[in-house]
């Protein structure tokens, strides 16, 4: 799983760690262990380590459980794509830990074009399926910042009110763990919504929700116009990450609340 990574650029790390690069299976367990800084994923009894050759350490053991049982699963031989939470604790302890404020600041730029702001003008079929998923998702981020956002028909920017971008802003400082922020852009550039990403890690919503949320308008056209298999296997394997990063999500519970 040897891959070249950019600490100061976090999501070219991340996009790279997704390459599959099947290799063959060199171990016979994989365990989980307490060690100075958290929990270690070991295979064989030996330290597991990141392509960048850092260890493969975690803050809480349900994030390196996670991990354990994705290498557990492994067959004869190892492929990253079935690895979804590797992925993301890979991406997050080498590029992640170094680029937080770069990190956070790329989520923040989806608070400016969020999913959930822009509506369709017709049919009346998809204007209300938008309304019925977008709009309690507004009211929660309503009730949970405190700020409203301004919505818009189309795809023309609407640009949104500073005291609303900085609320979403100060929800992202919060987040002062690699692990969880890495979590949060993985749901985030999957859904479209930084707002939708930060309602799933706060437990508003579950990850299936969010989901469902996030591809009204695809499910729309499919309801139209009827599945294509490969379209269809792309977004069950985006749905295998969003699922990992809701679980890493919640597995940092025992972090400091935000």
């Amino acid at each position: 799983m040897s891959e070249d990574y950019s600490p100061g650029d976090p999501i070219r790390a991340a996009q790279k760690n997704m390459r599959p690069n099947v290799v063959g299976r060199f171990y016979k367990t994989a365990d989980v262990a307490a060690v100075a800084g958290g929990f270690a994923l070991q295979l064989d009894g030996r330290g597991a380590h990141t392509p960048a050759k850092k260890a493969l350490v975690l803050p809480t053991r349900a994030m390196a459980e996670l991990v354990a049982r994705e290498w557990a699963g492994q067959g004869a031989t190892i492929d990253p794509s079935t690895m979804p939470a590797t992925r993301i604790a890979n991406s997050a302890i080498d590029g992640v830990a170094a680029a937080m404020a770069e990190t956070r600041a790329e989520l923040a730029a989806y608070a400016e074009t969020d999913l959930l702001y822009y509506r369709a003008g017709e049919p009346e079929k998809l204007v209300a399926a938008q309304a019925e998923a977008y709009d309690p998702a507004l009211d929660w981020a309503h009730a949970a910042f405190g700020v409203r956002f301004i919505l818009a028909e189309g795809i023309i920017h609407v640009r949104q009110p500073e005291p609303s971008l900085a609320a979403v802003r100060a929800a992202l400082a919060a987040v002062d763990e690699p692990l969880s922020l890495a979590a949060l852009h993985v749901m985030t550039t999957l859904t479209g919504s930084v707002l939708l990403a930060l309602g799933v890690s706060r437990g508003a919503f579950s990850a299936a929700e969010a989901w469902r949320i996030a591809h009204v308008d695809e499910d729309f056209q499919i309801s139209q116009w009827g599945e294509d298999d490969e379209a269809m296997a792309r977004r069950a394997g985006r749905w295998r990450d969003m699922e990992a990063a809701a679980a890493m999500a919640a597995a940092a519970s025992s972090l400091p609340s935000f």
